[in-house]
């Protein structure tokens, strides 16, 4: 006989998760007891969103299970905005969150998450596949297997399982667990998608998130070569093609290239739109003459296929990589990119903004130019991104992730210290914003006492930038987006241990970046950008 607890524990480290994220209470004791047993490492957050964010980048960067723990009540209300943006990943995240007494329910419980208190179930059901209370030991088995079985196969995302202490301390009858895997399906709609591309006279890829998801990064460079197609990313698909890749138009909606425009204005006639669900973030920009004669639009689940554009639309439900090889040419090994579109190369003139402060986009070019080809960008939610997402070249594919759907501030400093735990030599750095840094900064802080090199650059305009510009173009003025008294990042850095610069010119960035490239821990970088330069985020209505 084993304890929950203990039961629960030996299993995920039979799945290799090596590190669990959270804050301790006394209702989840117990699961932490086992984790030192079992040499699984539990991280101290700072905040539990900045635990499930932390999970969140651990599954994000080796692709299995995370684990964010939190204990009952508000351990647990914490946890759900992680849960939210987890789902907008679909990343397979186990949040798991205590209860103080099963046994005594419905008396007057501190900090009680049942049906009369804080009711956790019901509260993780919209921001996850699967939410449930283990009430009895003899339960454990069979909701653990459900909540795997969502978190890991289909749609995949984030689960809740909400364990009062005394039923992890309960003991059961050991078993056996397999993490559980479905061999994908082929849409049967492969051979009708072939016969469109093959008739299209200007088609156009549009590639999202999803093609990160199922990393399906060849198979999509492949058709754009194989039939002639032009690709455009959505600001989520950001990082999916290389930038030099020879049908590369850049990206479309907020960010958006001049190229992908000019390109969907002279008409398309075949959009193939690949992992994205169309929204408004992604379609800022887009006018009724852009709008294509047929779409054939490929996503895991078919919720939103066909409800952005209202033209005939042909949907591919299922594993977007598996789908594509189907119409793949396996000899189809060489092409002459010069044959397939000629692409004008210019070299970036980087030039201070004529304000007293640096250019957002001279920063993001400073970036490109310092940080290695194969190190991964997370992305932050504000302009700082969307400035990203045009102007930072993708040298490596899978190298940039951001955030176009549920966008969290501040959560892409989480996700990059989990990505780090999860493979400490991967090169990896974080993009961020005054605004997000003070949300989720003092995340920062356990990347210190783990000694994790990240650089976490963040540019400050001393304002939430996107929200200020927006309401300025759309109303002529902006109310409660300005922070009267800018925060010093470099300094909060310091006081958290990191390593940590303020930058005014161009020079002073390139030799922070320098210095964050050799250090052995985190490096703040702060960047004065000026507050009055335009992001590209204006085309949202």
């Amino acid at each position: 006989m084993k304890s929950v607890a203990s039961l629960l524990v030996e299993h995920l480290k039979s799945f290799q998760v090596t590190h669990a994220f959270g804050i301790p209470g006394k209702a989840v004791v117990p699961l932490l007891l086992a984790m030192e047993k079992n040499e699984i490492e539990f991280i101290l957050s700072r905040h539990e969103s900045g635990a499930g964010f932390m999970a969140g980048g651990f599954s994000r960067q080796n692709n299995t299970l995370g684990v964010a723990i939190g204990t009952s009540g508000p351990g647990g209300t914490n946890l759900i905005t992680a849960a939210g943006q987890a789902k907008a990943y679909h990343l397979p995240v186990l949040f798991i969150t205590g209860h103080p007494s099963v046994k005594d329910s419905g008396r007057a419980m501190g900090q009680d998450s049942s049906i009369f208190g804080t009711d956790l179930v019901k509260m993780f059901e919209p921001v996850t596949l699967f939410s449930a209370r283990v009430e009895r030991a003899d339960q454990f088995q069979v909701y653990f297997q459900h909540a795997l079985q969502k978190a890991l196969t289909g749609t995949r995302g984030p689960v809740h399982l909400s364990i009062p202490a005394d039923v992890l301390m309960e003991e059961v009858e050991p078993f056996n667990l397999s993490l559980p895997a479905l061999e994908p399906a082929i849409s049967p709609y492969m051979g009708e998608v072939k016969s469109l591309l093959e008739k299209a006279k200007k088609p156009l890829l549009f590639i999202g998130k999803g093609v990160h998801i199922s990393q399906a990064y060849e198979e999509v460079s492949q058709l754009s070569l194989q039939y002639n197609v032009p690709i455009i990313t959505t600001p989520g698909g950001k990082g999916s093609i290389r930038t030099d890749h020879p049908g590369h138009l850049g990206p479309f909606g907020l960010g958006g290239t001049q190229a992908a425009t000019d390109y969907l204005n002279d008409g398309v006639d075949l959009l193939l739109v690949i992992g994205t669900k169309l929204t408004d973030m992604t379609l800022a920009g887009f006018t009724m003459n852009m709008m294509p004669e047929q779409v054939i639009q490929f996503d895991i689940e078919p919720t939103f296929i066909g409800r952005s554009l209202p033209v005939p639309t042909l949907p591919v439900i299922g594993d977007a990589k598996t789908n594509l090889r189907a119409i793949l040419d396996p000899a189809f090994l060489e092409i002459a990119a010069t044959t397939f579109m000629e692409k004008e190369t210019t070299e970036v003139e980087i030039l201070p903004s004529p304000t007293e402060r640096l250019s957002a986009v001279t920063a993001i070019q400073l970036m490109r130019k310092h940080l290695p080809a194969e190190t991964i960008l997370f992305g932050d939610d504000g302009s700082h991104t969307f400035y990203a997402i045009q102007h930072f070249d993708i040298e490596q594919e899978g190298t940039f992730f951001a955030d176009d759907v549920f966008g969290t501030m501040g959560h892409a400093i989480g996700y990059a210290v989990g990505a780090k735990f999860a493979n400490p030599e991967q090169a990896l750095a974080c993009l961020t914003g005054d605004g997000c840094m003070m949300m989720h900064g003092t995340e920062i802080s356990a990347a210190v006492c783990h000694d994790l090199q990240i650089p976490f650059i963040v540019l400050n305009n001393g304002r939430l930038d996107m929200v200020d510009k927006g309401m300025r173009y759309n109303l002529g003025r902006s109310v409660g987006t300005v922070y009267e008294y800018p925060a010093n990042l470099s300094l909060f850095g310091e006081s958290l241990g990191a390593a940590s610069f303020r930058c005014f010119t161009a020079q002073q960035v390139e030799e922070a970046l320098i210095f964050a490239n050799s250090n052995k821990g985190p490096t703040v970088i702060e960047i004065m950008v000026d507050p009055e330069e335009i992001p590209p985020t204006l085309k949202r209505g």
